[in-house]
């Protein structure tokens, strides 16, 4: 139990390098996680293409120490075996902190410390990083460690993220108040977090973790800081803040396209490569929430190339392996993929697939990994593609003034099918799929139609493309909007939309990523501005990066609405207080579209090469 500054004391085990039963002298490079999900408990995302049954974080910990590493394992505050109150996120840089530098101070530590994680257990070590702890000497951060909490991650655009809420209901039910009190237990057991989405908007006091007072505090915190404040520019929400403190820290970055991180991930590599000392290196692959090892995201398959193991390394264990060997103990064992000597980004292209259905049921749309120098990739063309009265894409602007309007009725927002999402289990799940409702979809009502048959979506495409195109990096949608209402959001997506074959006779509408922007945040993220009657303002959507290869024969499209339920929180129209509101209005929403208001996607197109 380790002790932090304030005297709360931390439940923390430690992993010694030994033989024949018995410990190894030492001293010994260290590896640090922090977790809150039980520092001895078992972990899908550590499952291999091989061997895809779940491995204990303590079995983890035990293969690093055969190569030579002590492995430090801590709960963090309030969370399983440690004391103290769980706030999500703020105060893992003071933990962190005081964590490392009672690990440098042990016997057996050589003072040399990595660290390592997913999600969580990232964002604590873009925490910690910020009061630069004694023995820090790299890192590994995978789908996570905030570069801004705000503007991805716990809020988006402006609006805020729900998988914030699912998170908290199925985690307050596994630690804490749950686990010591059986009639809590009970509670929370008892509560339909279905019913309790559908109803929404939720109260202080009145949601189904009012049972956990702690654990609903923290959400609405969350929820109602709808503005970029000082909330945000705390060192565990926002290490924009603080890139000078990775000078000289050697930092791995990875996730996937369809991880709500992947934004997070690229902007923290920009920041760390550009404004700071430190080398970085950036890994993205066509890849849920830490699901490196399988082929598939949702209903799309990537094919053979598209997991971790036996692309990148023999499996994720050696992956890191290959990083701390290198900047732990300066030298790369024979047999391991040497990470430090990459390029600096290693990115997977999907598409180039056959569109046919796999033996497995899911399209086979592909992939290949691919180098770059930096990102975005150099010499990419950032080329827009302007919406258009008729509902095309083209690359010359509307020569006439038009407005396209939709009637946005909060009650009836538009059901999440797929996307960068985490944690958003029973009521919506991450990756690819065709954008056609069925009865599985959280919120999708009779009659089950494709979402672009909603009156309140805007769907535009290109006509079939007669050449290959590939489509890498950050995505931007510029509207000039309108609206009766004074605050409302609009939403864009892009999706490659496979022709029809055999298998899937009326095409593959594939989703590949998607934003949102609440129209009060317009001009700024301090200072919200409610929309004036009669206004046309320009506002853009900036949806997760992506990397695709569209095919001869493909059409680009955009739709464009005002809801993504659950995804995001549904606005109210009314323009109350954020996470307070209780009226809703049905809002007419405008999209512009001319030479004075040339609204337009803009694509990161980057010259066809091989892998």
């Amino acid at each position: 139990m380790v002790v932090m500054r304030d005297g709360i004391h931390l439940a923390t085990d430690v992993y010694l390098p030994a033989r024949d039963g018995r410990a190894l002298p030492g001293p010994f490079p260290v590896l640090v996680e922090r977790t809150p999900y039980g520092k001895t408990n078992e972990t899908v995302r550590e499952r291999t293409a091989r061997d895809p049954r779940p491995v204990s974080r303590a079995e983890v910990a035990a293969r690093f120490a055969r190569r030579g590493y002590a492995v430090v394992l801590q709960d963090c505050r309030g969370r399983f075996a440690s004391e103290g109150v769980f706030t999500k996120y703020l105060g893992e840089a003071n933990d962190g902190h005081d964590t490392l530098a009672w690990v440098a101070a042990q016997p057996w530590c050589n003072g040399r410390i990595g660290t390592l994680g997913l999600s969580y257990a990232a964002h604590t070590q873009t925490a910690l990083v910020s009061q630069r702890p004694p023995g820090l000497a790299a890192m590994l951060l995978e789908a996570g460690g905030f570069a801004n909490a705000y503007r991805g991650g716990i809020r988006h655009g402006g609006a805020f993220e729900l998988k914030q809420a699912t998170w908290a209901y199925t985690n307050a039910q596994r630690t804490g108040p749950a686990l010591r009190d059986p009639v809590i237990r009970a509670a929370l057991a008892a509560e339909d977090i279905a019913e309790w989405f559908a109803a929404m908007p939720w109260k202080r006091g009145h949601s189904p973790l009012k049972w956990v007072p702690e654990y609903e505090n923290y959400l609405f915190e969350q929820w109602e800081h709808g503005s970029f404040d000082a909330y945000w520019r705390q060192p565990e929400l926002y290490a924009a803040g603080h890139y000078d403190s990775f000078d000289g820290i050697p930092t791995l970055l990875m996730c996937g396209w369809w991880d709500p991180y992947a934004q997070t991930t690229t902007d923290n590599y920009l920041g760390i490569s550009r404004r700071a000392k430190g080398m970085a290196r950036l890994v993205l692959g066509p890849w849920t929430h830490g699901e490196r090892s399988v082929t598939f995201a949702g209903d799309v398959d990537f094919g053979p190339q598209a997991t971790l193991d036996g692309n990148l390394a023999e499996d994720h264990l050696a992956f890191r392996l290959a990083w701390f060997e290198r900047w732990l103990k300066g030298d790369a064992p024979e047999g391991l993929n040497h990470v430090a000597d990459d390029p600096a980004v290693r990115y997977f292209r999907m598409g180039g697939g056959s569109g046919r259905r796999t033996a497995s049921g899911r399209l086979d749309h592909g992939g290949s990994w691919c180098t770059a120098g930096d990102w975005p990739v150099p010499g990419t063309e950032f080329r827009p593609y302007y919406l258009q009265a008729d509902g095309t894409l083209q690359t010359q602007i509307q020569a006439q003034e038009a407005v396209l309007a939709f009637d946005f009725d909060p009650a009836h927002p538009v059901p999440t099918i797929g996307g960068s999402i985490t944690s958003g289990e029973p009521l919506m799940t991450a990756g690819a799929y065709d954008q056609c409702t069925h009865q599985g979809i959280f919120g999708a009502q009779p009659p089950h139609l494709p979402l672009a048959a909603r009156p309140d979506i805007l769907v535009f495409e290109t006509s079939p493309l007669e050449v290959d195109m590939e489509v890498t990096g950050p995505v931007t949608i510029k509207l000039w909007i309108s609206s009766s209402a004074p605050d409302t959001d609009f939403t864009a997506k892009l999706i490659d939309v496979h022709p029809p074959n055999a298998d899937y006779p009326q095409g593959y509408a594939m989703n590949l990523t998607d934003g949102i922007l609440r129209c009060r945040y317009r001009r700024s993220w301090e200072h919200p501005e409610p929309l004036a009657p009669g206004e046309v303002a320009e506002i853009i959507i900036e949806p997760m990066p992506t990397s695709n290869f569209f095919k001869k024969g493909h059409r680009i499209r955009l739709d464009i609405s005002s809801s993504n339920f659950p995804r995001f929180d549904v606005n109210p129209n009314s323009g109350e207080p954020e996470g307070r509101a209780q009226h809703r209005q049905v809002a007419v929403n405008r999209v512009h579209v001319s030479a004075q208001y040339p609204s337009q996607l803009l694509l990161p197109i980057v010259a066809l090469t091989g892998a």
